[in-house]
């Protein structure tokens, strides 16, 4: 009866938030001996290409399927802070300046500085979370970030509002790539594009609402108000992540069976221990500090950011997520001029014209997940292999790449059409529902194929995903700020039309770098393998001796 009712409350919840969650979710294959001792000994800097569950062993995950949902939901809320932070402030920029007595190149140095310590930010973050836990950082990058927005609420000096944006930057761009470390921690492969979706999902707002409200406050109450705005939304989800966020990383809390450290526990560890005695099991603390002790405290590496990005696995897919990326912040960043010089609108108009490209991400977050997870078990039935629920698959034979990336050819292709369809309607000053149309599809196809990429670079480095993540991060920042440095300049020397064609041209012609690592990513990955079980077997004798 038990088991009956709690199936019941999945299903209304299911029909409530509207989301399909098939149940039989998950996989895993048979495995050979070796592999898993190497798994078993691998360390957050070993490439994850094999299985830390074997067929009906432990679970992957204690987390409920509301669980798992309510801890994404929080990640997404907090990672929408970042694309917010960054697109509220551009309908201040001419009020910013005059008030403060500086020139326009000024202003837009706080928006350069922003997007540098938006890349490098991550790098720190997410490694000290690998190791420190996911929790600790995203409280201490929200303190950061609620502390920058007073600062800057207050503020009426160009220096101060230099540093100040570079806090508020740190603080923000943290939460990104802890989101991702989050999602696997507590999904497995079979289910993981469907998590990371929803946790890219609400941060795609960002770019739409941003402008909005940035130009809403700065007409009607001030370029002020707009920072103390930003900490109303970061003071809720701190609170809210101090009672309810537990601990996720599976070097402190295993599975989520393990209780994390008296300081690092919250009400949601507190009712799940009060559960598990009154169910009569022991709460694991003695686990606890087992786990503790073989942790060492590492400081954060940034060269093994960059380090990442030349590793064949995934430095390739990285590449070319973002080169594609490059569009799409070039897409965000004429559309003010462009608008204004064909359709004369106004800061407000102009706003309001980035609700298409908010739709069709979002629309994308959801779509795109059920796609991947499908396309994955699309391919184990093919194999053979028996998808188990909330087991963790061995990837050692599996096409992962394949799985993934296949998903993301179609909308890569719609996508790089549509965006040269987009430039040229501008060009010829056409309807204005034409290029609003148009920006939907861009957006939809855009953001679906990078959420495949993502999804695909954590599936090879699950013991490290926040570095990974950080990776992604820092190469798009740096590519993404030198589109937008260039459209401007492209579109003056050969009309927009020709500029954004480029740009799709470029997604296009690199696309064979995805058609590489498809073919090439299995033995990528056997190659690794087969040189940790190597290592490992050069040290056994030594610690043997």
């Amino acid at each position: 009866m038990a088991e009956t009712g709690d199936r019941e409350k999945e299903t209304t919840l299911e029909s409530i938030i509207n989301i399909t969650t098939d149940g039989d979710v998950l996989e895993t294959t048979k495995k050979h001996d070796t592999a898993q001792r190497v798994v078993e000994q691998q360390s957050a800097q070993d490439l994850a290409t094999t299985t830390e569950s074997l067929p009906n062993g432990p679970s992957w995950s204690v987390w409920s399927l509301q669980q798992r949902r309510l801890i994404i939901l929080m990640t997404s809320c907090a990672s929408l802070l970042s694309p917010l932070s960054a697109q509220i402030y551009f309908p201040a920029l001419d009020a910013i300046a005059k008030d403060l007595h500086v020139t326009d190149g000024l202003v837009n140095l706080s928006i350069t500085t922003f997007m540098v310590i938006q890349a490098i930010a991550p790098t720190f973050t997410a490694q000290l979370s690998d190791t420190v836990g996911r929790r600790p950082l995203y409280m201490g990058c929200l303190c950061l970030y609620m502390v920058a927005n007073i600062g800057l609420g207050a503020q009426n000096s160009y220096t101060a509002l230099l540093i100040l944006r570079c806090l508020q930057s740190a603080g923000s761009s943290g939460t990104v790539a802890l989101a991702y470390g989050v999602v696997t921690d507590i999904t497995t492969s079979a289910e993981r594009g469907r998590y990371i979706a929803y946790a890219s999902a609400i941060p795609m707002l960002g770019p739409t609402l941003g402008p909005i409200i940035g130009g809403v406050l700065a007409h009607f109450a001030g370029w002020h108000s707009i920072f103390w705005f930003l900490l109303a939304p970061a003071g809720i989800i701190a609170v809210l992540m101090a009672l309810f966020f537990p601990e996720t990383c599976r070097k402190i809390v295993d599975d989520g069976s393990i209780p994390p450290q008296t300081w690092n526990r919250c009400y949601t560890n507190v009712v799940i221990e009060r559960a598990a005695k009154k169910a009569g099991k022991d709460v694991p603390f003695d686990k606890r500090d087992e786990l503790s002790k073989s942790r060492p405290f590492r400081l954060p590496n940034p060269f093994a950011t960059i380090m990442l990005l030349l590793q064949k696995e995934c430095g390739y897919a990285l590449l070319y997520s973002s080169l594609q990326a490059c569009s799409f912040y070039a897409t965000l960043s004429l559309i003010p001029s462009q608008f204004h010089r064909i359709y004369q609108f106004n800061e407000l108009q102009i706003a309001l014209c980035y609700i298409p490209f908010g739709v069709g991400s979002l629309v994308a977050a959801f779509n795109r997940g059920k796609m991947l997870d499908s396309n994955f078990k699309r391919h184990a039935k093919r194999l053979g292999i028996t998808i188990e629920k909330n087991q963790q698959t061995d990837l050692s034979n599996f096409p992962i790449e394949r799985a993934r990336l296949e998903v993301a050819l179609p909308t890569i292709i719609i996508g790089s059409a549509s965006l040269i369809g987009f430039g040229w309607t501008l060009h010829f000053q056409t309807n204005l529902a034409g290029p609003l149309i148009l920006l939907l599809v861009i957006a939809f196809c855009l953001s679906a194929s990078l959420n495949c990429v993502a999804c695909l670079t954590v599936d090879l480095y699950p013991g490290k995903a926040g570095t990974v993540s950080a990776s992604n991060n820092l190469l798009r920042c740096l590519l993404g700020a030198g589109s937008t440095a260039v459209v401007v300049p492209m579109i003056s020397a050969v009309g927009v039309g020709w500029a954004v064609t480029i740009f799709a041209l470029i997604n296009v012609v690199t696309l064979p770098l995805l058609w590489y690592v498809m073919k090439q990513g299995p033995s990528w990955r056997a190659e690794t393998l087969r040189q940790m079980q190597e290592k490992q077997a050069a040290k056994a004798p030594n610690a043997a001796m």
